[in-house]
């Protein structure tokens, strides 16, 4: 199976520009930002005097001509005055972490609502060839990952840089001789730490992928193990996921592997270097406190190397860390669907209308009409070539056609889930681009074949239709649908909670919600997708009653699986390879003894 890829926009980023773009979030939490910089400062102050010390102490043991008493005097002042040191340090550090985590909280929460309400915004076709798992890896592995980065990597990096700033300082204090050593251990560290960022960044962004990629794939065999599991295909399954795990595991190899080099090549150069300024501090270094200088020099040599370490280490974590930020800048940046629509919806009591820019209102008829449209998923792959149609207010339309015709595309386009590339498509005489899809969609119930459930009360999914409904308005909908009986014997009725896709109920209850959603929604035109082809013969004639009292002084589009439910119908559209190919009642279209009575005759034969 080949890798499994997000796939959408993709802009040019650089580490230094994600990076500053993450901190624009910081102003969620200013009072915060400015305590922890404050205790950054605080506990890097306290750590460099606190290696100061060593040099008066080295000085007091040296001294000569004063008296014991007073010698062990400046000894415990010497003491106590490192020990409030290091007590503050502490202090400081624990608030730092206690007000970075809170701040990264902050940051957190702000990023994942910015990012789902960006979700809601991003075209069908986005959620069509992206898996559930890899969308889900932005919300788990790539938040977790910048979560990380706010919490550790970035107060680390700055802690170790403000320690690093005052090392420097107080070593050009102490010898300016010794700190010409140390610029040549610079330049060293910095060409080794550059070379690795620039190899690591890469490699963890491909890190990310394969993980995004591997969640994508176990999501999918977890949704589909009873389809697994019926044509035993358990080892084909284990098969697929061994070049996804693969690839995974050969990019999370990379990445390690180009970074566990850094602490060995710093710890080596810094044992290094540390022989060598001690020998040449030796040699150099003149004066009655001249080993006080070399102790508390070397002391801020181990410092230097230890905070450069740090730093190098803090980078490889804040290039994985941005690798998952990226990834998430990726989706905020990508064009949101389009909608260009000025003509709205309004309701007066049960009458609906458009209204237009300059305030007109039209009333909503429930007409509606292709003329020459042409539609592909793909470039260069019609699904729809030249359609043309219409339905009347009130009339029932049905489509029927092989698998693949594009019977459900038509009702996608005039939801609007797609646009279409030539043609027009109007409602009641207006183009549907100069609709706003927010209220085209209003103005349209749908019952899918598979309609989703949210974990929830049943009455709660039936008001999902209609979010402003009643309970008086909810039940009166169940009872239109069918549905009042079957959940009145539920153990709570309508607040019997559904879990899991509404897995405690048979499809055919499901389906009768659906309608019921349908059916408080109240919209003038109804969609019904293949509504009853899951369902055994005898709940499908339970949903059609559903459906007839749904259906009532409606435009109704239906798509038929079973050509016994359109025989009602006023027009059905028969579609072959994205065109109409026959259009006629059902009594029409059998004596016309063409490709619908086929398709009769063949279901006749079949039952």
């Amino acid at each position: 199976m080949p890798r499994i890829e997000l796939r959408g926009y993709r802009r040019a980023r650089t580490p230094f520009g994600s990076l500053m773009r993450l901190f624009r979030y910081f102003r969620h939490c200013r009072t915060i930002l400015v305590c922890a910089v404050i205790s950054i400062l605080v506990y890097a102050g306290a750590t460099i005097a606190a290696s100061y010390c060593m040099k008066p102490l080295v000085g007091l043991l040296k001294e000569t001509g004063i008296a014991a008493d007073e010698v062990y005097a400046k000894y415990t002042a010497l003491l106590i005055g490192l020990a409030g040191l290091y007590f503050l340090a502490v202090v400081t550090n624990y608030l730092l972490n206690r007000l970075m985590l809170e701040c990264s909280a902050v940051i957190m929460r702000a990023l994942r609502t910015e990012l789902f309400a960006k979700m809601q915004k991003l075209p069908i076709s986005y959620f069509d060839i992206n898996t559930n798992g890899s969308l889900m890896s932005y919300f788990t592995n790539d938040i977790e990952a910048t979560n990380e980065l706010l919490q550790h990597s970035i107060t680390q990096m700055l802690i170790s840089v403000m320690s690093l700033v005052g090392t420097v300082s107080m070593m050009l204090v102490l010898s300016m001789k010794l700190f010409a050593i140390m610029i040549v251990l610079a330049a060293v560290v910095i060409t080794v730490v550059r070379f690795i960022t620039k190899r690591s960044g890469k490699s963890y962004r491909e890190q990310q992928k394969d993980a995004a990629a591997v969640n994508g794939f176990v999501e999918e065999m977890i949704a589909g193990q009873r389809d697994i599991k019926v044509f035993t295909h358990e080892k084909q399954v284990m098969a697929d996921f061994e070049p996804v795990n693969d690839s995974y595991f050969s990019s999370s190899t990379e990445a390690t592997t180009v970074t566990s080099v850094v602490g060995p090549i710093l710890n080596n150069l810094s044992h290094f270097f540390y022989a060598l300024t001690c020998a040449v501090g030796v040699l150099w270094l003149t004066g009655e406190n001249a080993g006080g200088i070399l102790i508390t020099f070397l002391g801020y040599i181990r410092t230097f190397a230890d905070r450069v370490s740090q730093i190098s280490e803090q980078f490889n974590a804040i290039m994985l860390a941005l690798a998952g930020a990226e990834r998430i800048f990726d989706v905020l940046d990508m064009p949101t669907e389009e909608d260009r629509g000025e003509v709205t919806l309004t309701r007066d009591g049960r009458d609906w209308f458009w209204v237009k820019p300059d305030g007109g209102r039209v009333p909503l008829r429930g007409d509606v009409r292709f003329f020459d449209v042409d539609f592909s998923y793909v470039e260069g792959k019609p699904v729809l070539k030249a359609l043309s149609l219409y339905a009347k207010p009130g009339q029932k339309i049905a489509f029927v056609g092989s698998t693949g015709a594009g019977k459900t595309t038509i009702t996608n386009l005039i939801n609007r889930f797609y646009d279409i590339q030539g043609g027009t498509i109007t409602y009641d005489g207006i183009d549907v681009r100069d609709i706003r899809k927010s209220d085209l969609r209003r103005s349209l119930g749908t019952v899918l074949q598979d309609t989703h459930l949210f974990t929830g009360t049943v009455m709660e999914n039936i008001r999902y239709g209609r979010l402003d409904a009643t309970d008086e308005d909810c039940v009166k909908a169940a009872k239109i649908a069918n549905a009042h009986y079957f959940i009145s014997h539920l153990p709570e009725g309508y607040n019997t909670m559904l879990y899991s896709d509404g897995a405690n109920l048979s499809q055919g209850q499901r389906q009768l919600i659906a309608i019921a959603r349908a059916a408080v929604s109240d919209a003038p035109v109804l969609i019904l997708d293949e509504a009853t082809s899951s369902v055994d013969t005898r709940t499908e004639k339970l949903i059609e009653r559903g459906l007839d009292g749904l259906m009532k002084g409606r435009t109704v589009f239906v798509i038929a699986h079973r050509l016994s439910t359109v025989r009602n119908a006023d027009a059905i559209l028969v579609l072959e390879q994205g065109r109409v190919v026959e259009r006629g009642n059902h009594d029409d279209l059998l004596l016309q003894n063409g490709r619908y009575y086929q398709l009769y005759t063949n279901m006749i034969e079949l039952a």
